[in-house]
């Protein structure tokens, strides 16, 4: 979590939460068609208008990073304080579906450290997925309401409990002080009552804890945590609740609560090596690398040098790596990556000075669009089908140009069949001008998107006027 600017006078007050890197899953795969190759980076950038949202970054080596979507939000929360910080990706057991959890706040909207500690959000921000591509809509869980005095439900994540058949979900939440509760669920919809996870002596908080598991291969430890705590420290434990040891900390590095918080641990897929990532916030620099052979020993840990990594272009606060197959990281690429360039503005055929933008959630044409994003899109294979195209708000991702009713507006993909069908377009010729393009309805494929007085409708198209209506050209 991060807590700048007044993180130092915030240490003894604030918190993090327990996040888990490689849940409840083997060091390594037993099938050969589910290797991991690659890694999957979930992250925030900051306080601006959209930093606290969902960004993600891929990499082949563990170290250097290619932001996707352009350097953009992948994921927009439209619940709660419309903002989220801390993401987590969590895997299932048999890896047929994950979790991306994350704290409901948004600094950026003005309302302050002290409101959001102390009366802040005590739920958390869910979406589901079955492949890393298509994302549930967000939804809340209110996990820290039942405590006294909860003022915040901050940086959440997950860790599956083979023994007990559930996972174990971690936040923090400050009430005297900060201290890291946890509770059980299933189906990340129906939790446990909170119970108290770790409380540091005295006034001392803690702050971004994140499980890692070993399997007892190292250090002779199933698991082991870092936490910011005024250090970052690192403990091990054979079990996931109880039992852990204090192993050291990172300020015989240089490293302390002063300078870095956020910290990730991680596997390297293809050799015994660990990394373990601190967020040097006090700088803003994101993101710093360690790395390890032997992630229970303090001495054994190195700082990789500034030729030894890359970040991409947008900056990395406090998230979540997750190993991923070739396959997976192919799909990634296939969503998001060759959007890069892939901006366009959709123009009218026949009011040249007017384009396709969203305004409150409606869609319409107009002239002199404030801001430009409202009025920029990416075209991307269809929701429903991928030899369509739907079209996605590039300032809203996540959300698309869907009718109802015939009517159109610009709405956050539910997941459901029927919006994937509403949101899904044949790209063709354009009607009044074959070197423009229309846009045929999937599911009602006799109808065209148009505009009828600067409003856009799903209609079907009779008349000259209609076809000028419903032709558009592509601009970048």
């Amino acid at each position: 979590m991060s807590y700048q600017p007044r993180r130092r006078e915030l240490l003894a007050a604030i918190g993090g939460a327990v996040v888990t890197a490689a849940v409840g899953l083997p060091a390594r795969p037993a099938a050969a068609a589910d290797v991991y190759t690659a890694y999957l980076m979930a992250h925030f950038t900051g306080e601006s208008a959209t930093g606290e949202q969902i960004y993600f970054a891929t990499s082949t080596d563990g170290l250097h990073w290619t932001d996707l979507n352009g350097s953009q939000p992948v994921l927009l929360s439209s619940v709660g304080e419309k903002g989220v910080r801390d993401p987590a990706l969590v895997r299932s057991p048999a890896g047929d579906r994950f979790y991306l959890i994350a704290t409901d706040l948004r600094i950026a909207s003005g309302k302050g450290w002290d409101v959001a500690q102390h009366s802040g959000s005590t739920s958390l921000v869910v979406w589901e997925s079955t492949n890393l591509t298509t994302w549930s809509a967000p939804r809340l869980v209110n996990v820290a309401g039942a405590i006294s005095g909860a003022g915040c439900a901050w940086a959440p994540e997950a860790i599956y409990d083979p023994a007990a058949g559930n996972y174990v979900v971690y936040w923090a939440t400050i009430t005297d002080k900060a201290r890291i509760y946890y509770s059980r669920t299933t189906d990340f919809r129906t939790f446990t009552s909170p119970q108290v996870y770790i409380d540091r002596p005295g006034t001392q908080g803690i702050i971004d804890t994140q499980i890692l598991e070993i399997a007892g291969s190292v250090g002779g430890y199933r698991y082991v945590r870092a936490s910011g705590d005024g250090q970052i420290t690192v403990e091990g434990s054979n079990q996931i609740v109880g039992g852990w040891t204090r192993l050291g900390d990172l300020s015989g590095l240089g490293l302390t609560g002063a300078q870095v918080e956020g910290p990730i641990l991680h596997r390297f897929n293809d050799r015994n090596e660990w990394g373990l990532w601190v967020d040097q916030y006090s700088s803003g620099r994101g993101y710093l690398p360690l790395t390890t052979t032997n992630p229970a020993s303090l001495s054994a840990y190195r700082i990789r040098g500034a030729s030894e990594y890359a970040l991409g272009a947008s900056r990395k606060r406090h998230g979540t790596i997750l190993p991923i197959t070739q396959a997976q990281h192919t799909a990634l690429h296939g969503r998001w990556a060759t959007f890069t360039t892939g901006v366009n503005r959709i123009q009218s055929y026949n009011f040249t000075d007017r384009y396709v933008r969203h305004s409150n959630f409606d869609a319409r044409i107009d002239a002199g669009v404030s801001p430009l994003a409202d009025s920029q899109w990416r075209l991307v294979p269809g929701l429903a089908s991928a030899s369509g195209v739907s079209i996605e708000s590039t300032n809203f991702p996540g959300y698309y140009l869907r009718h109802s009713n015939f009517d159109f507006a610009l709405a956050p993909n539910d997941g459901s069949t029927a919006f994937a069908a509403d949101a899904t377009f044949t790209r063709v010729a354009g009607l009044a001008d074959s070197s423009a393009v229309s846009f045929r309805s999937s599911n009602n494929p006799t109808r065209y998107l148009r505009h009828y007085n600067y409003l856009l409708r799903l209609d079907e198209i009779t008349t000259a006027t209609g076809r000028a209506d419903a032709t558009f050209r592509l601009t970048s």
